[in-house]
């Protein structure tokens, strides 16, 4: 009889590994990879799957969890298993091909947690909800949304991580925190000041982010709006508009806090001091370097070398 609290395409996974899933957790043969998959259904309205591996090949499997006729909202988190990489969650609806978003078959590091809109919208009494969140609840058009992961949340992950509690307490214990996750992101979403959002296509998607990632690229040189404009095949108003949409953040402001948080790694590494750190990140005055890093960071560069 199989353990309907463990999601279909695990066991799937699992069979063709031809591998024993134990405690809802199936580890990696050798001869395939390395690493390790966890699922959990925590009832008829969400479930979460961990996944942290690396495989020799790519497998395909098909997710015979999709259902196309629910409402899902998922919400898939990354660089959140190692220090590289800054910690974020996409949070979606399932009018984008989500098969495609958060694939769990090739290698990853993911955390994806999946939850019914229409139980999460019966959970909002008397509230009026933001555009983002009529968006996701009411889950007819396609979105998606990028959130930088701030420490305390971070923690949550941790909690959901680190694998040691109870098998008798499990399953609650981790519904309680992916549902803490979920409220504590969407009360993130509710600050945000979009007063309009614009339908996604898949091609869109890949567009905005190939734009990030040319903005991070090289944080030592500033964006250039009509340069990323031509890139894109966009007009300039519309990538705005998009980035602007996902990330909650203009493009120079995004990549001002990325420029900052990238200033402070470079600081807490202690492997350059705070002139090596600002010529690099591209600044030619360190009085403005220091006082954009206090404004994002909340101290100085000095300071903060020294309590880091």
């Amino acid at each position: 009889m199989r353990d309907i609290t463990v999601p279909k395409v695990i066991e799937l996974f699992s069979n063709l590994l031809g591998a024993e899933i134990e405690n809802r957790r199936l580890d990696i043969p050798t001869k395939f990879g390395k690493g390790y998959c966890r699922g959990f259904v925590f009832n008829e309205h969400i479930r979460m799957i961990i996944s942290n591996y690396e495989l020799y090949e790519d497998l395909t499997i098909e997710n015979p969890d999709i259902d196309i006729t629910r409402k899902m909202i998922f919400f898939k988190f990354q660089n959140v298993f190692s220090k590289s990489g800054i910690p974020s969650v996409m949070i979606g609806t399932s009018r984008l091909n989500t098969d495609d978003v958060i694939s769990i078959h090739s290698n990853t590091a993911t955390i994806n947690i999946e939850i019914d809109a229409r139980y999460l919208d019966n959970l909002f009494y008397s509230y009026e909800k933001s555009p983002i969140l009529i968006g996701l609840l009411q889950n007819t058009q396609p979105y998606l949304f990028e959130q930088v992961l701030y420490p305390s949340l971070q923690e949550i992950i941790n909690d959901i991580i680190a694998d040691k509690i109870e098998e008798v307490f499990e399953l609650f214990f981790l519904r309680v925190k992916a549902e803490e996750l979920i409220c504590r992101l969407l009360m993130e979403l509710d600050k945000r000041d979009e007063k309009q959002l614009y339908a996604l296509n898949v091609q869109d998607i890949e567009t905005i982010y190939k734009i990030r990632a040319l903005i991070i690229e090289d944080l030592g040189i500033p964006p250039v709006i009509s340069e990323l404009s031509a890139f894109a095949g966009m007009s300039p108003t519309k990538l705005k508009r998009l980035f602007s949409q996902i990330f909650g953040n203009s493009i120079f402001s995004y990549y001002q806090d990325l420029r900052m948080k990238e200033a402070a790694i470079l600081l807490k590494e202690r492997k350059y001091s705070v002139s090596e750190v600002g010529y690099k990140l591209g600044f030619t005055n360190l009085g403005h370097f220091s006082r954009l890093f206090k404004q994002h960071i909340g101290m100085n560069p000095k300071q903060y070398t020294m309590y880091s």
